[in-house]
């Protein structure tokens, strides 16, 4: 039986949809490991796939503050994770199946076990001339200034990876390579990606080299016979669709002070809400809210009127897959992106930026997405389309070729 190691790193949202991907090619016959932070144990073997531990602080970049600060972090993270990488590796695999972030350290992995490798990509990682970069990117320079940009946010990346791919291919017994020669020779090769996004959301650059693939989202697995908790279900059957309100794995520490403007918003827009604690520790009290912790978005968010959100990949997805409209209020990394192809799609309102994020502002963003029908009618075009793709089958057939 082919081995598949999928590797993924950084937070819940980085890891969560290759456990669908994961149980997709288990249920075509292959034997697939997922390799991640142990924090994700329950999450992978509750889908009934194999897990490989792999060291690194999800917390670290999260913490860290001016842009030295961030690209220090970052360089610790994944010095940490691909410690650990090799250890997961040599445990046996026939194919690799690499996320953004470690894709930069599993090409030496396949290098050194001789197996082939395919990307699995949540974020366009690729210079283009059709938007900047989509993380850390800025306003769109044009064409020509956006592939430019591109260009050197792949140097910081290689940058960030050159201690952890130095010692990678010590451990491993490879001749010392710098990590932009190593980028240059997949992307000469031809190396396939796939992208788990919708070409309704993202589509496919003009300008990217053939085996840039643009396929589809694949979703977080749960099973869909587990029901809602039953305070949150007595919740929902007990007045009108509330909003969801929820930052995911950022703003950790900073729940008391967004409580209070999650409270004071929907009180002056006149909704209800579902605030979700997520590492900010989000909570409030009242009788029109109500504080849950980890629910699948899969369940919940089609019982919501509109989410409130820090534009993370899979939570904006998650939301345009129910088909609700939005608020985004982006932290860091790709989060703008996400958030301003949102607003673009008018499934959204103008972002909010988190640093700028008042009661007021928000009460204003949620007194629009939740009364002009245009936001509610575009997110449900998109859900339509959505629901029509296969990116985990598109993986799958990518799979099948190379193996």
């Amino acid at each position: 039986m082919t081995r598949i190691l999928i590797t993924a790193a950084g937070s819940y949202g980085d890891v969560a949809p290759y456990t669908g991907l994961g149980v997709r090619l288990r249920e075509a016959g292959y034997d697939v490991a997922l390799a991640t932070h142990g924090t994700f144990a329950p999450l992978v073997e509750a889908a009934g796939l194999r897990f490989r531990e792999v060291p690194g602080d999800v917390d670290t970049g999260h913490r860290a503050g001016g842009r030295k600060e961030l690209l220090r972090a970052a360089a610790a993270f994944v010095r940490d994770f691909g410690s650990g990488l090799a250890d997961a590796a040599v445990r046996g695999a026939d194919l690799l199946v690499l996320s953004t972030t470690t894709a930069p350290l599993g090409w030496h992995l396949a290098e050194a076990l001789r197996v082939p490798a395919i990307g699995a990509y949540l974020q366009p990682a690729h210079p283009t001339r059709a938007f900047p970069p989509a993380v850390g990117g800025t306003r769109s320079l044009g064409g020509p200034g956006n592939r430019a940009l591109g260009r050197f946010s792949l140097r910081m990346v290689d940058r960030v990876y050159t201690d952890a791919a130095r010692d990678l291919r010590i451990r491993l017994g490879l001749a010392p390579a710098a990590p932009r020669a190593v980028r240059a020779r997949q992307e000469r090769a031809g190396w396939p990606v796939l992208h788990g996004f919708s070409p309704a959301v993202v589509p496919r650059p003009a300008d990217w080299r053939p085996g840039l693939d643009v396929v589809g989202n694949w979703w977080p697995h749960h099973d869909p016979a587990t029901p809602l908790p039953a305070e949150l279900d007595d919740f929902l059957r007990a007045g009108p669709p509330p909003v969801f309100i929820g930052f995911g794995s950022m703003a950790a520490g900073d729940g008391e002070r967004l409580g209070g403007i999650a409270a004071q918003a929907l009180r002056a827009a006149g909704l209800r809400g579902v605030l979700q604690t997520g590492r900010a520790g989000l909570a409030a009290s009242g009788d029109d809210l109500l504080t849950v912790g980890e629910v699948p978005h899969a369940l919940l968010f089609p019982e919501v009127a509109a989410v409130v959100h820090h534009a993370g990949a899979g939570t904006t997805a998650a939301g345009l897959r129910a088909g609700v409209p939005a608020v985004p209020v982006p932290v860091t990394a790709d989060q703008p992106f996400w958030a301003g192809r949102l607003a673009a799609l008018g499934a959204a309102t103008a972002p909010v930026p988190f640093a700028e994020l008042t009661a007021p502002r928000l009460a204003e963003a949620l007194g629009r997405v939740v009364g002009e029908e245009a936001y509610a009618r575009s997110a449900r075009e998109l859900a339509r389309t959505l629901a029509a793709e296969d990116g985990a089958g598109h993986v799958l057939k990518a799979v099948e070729r190379l193996a």
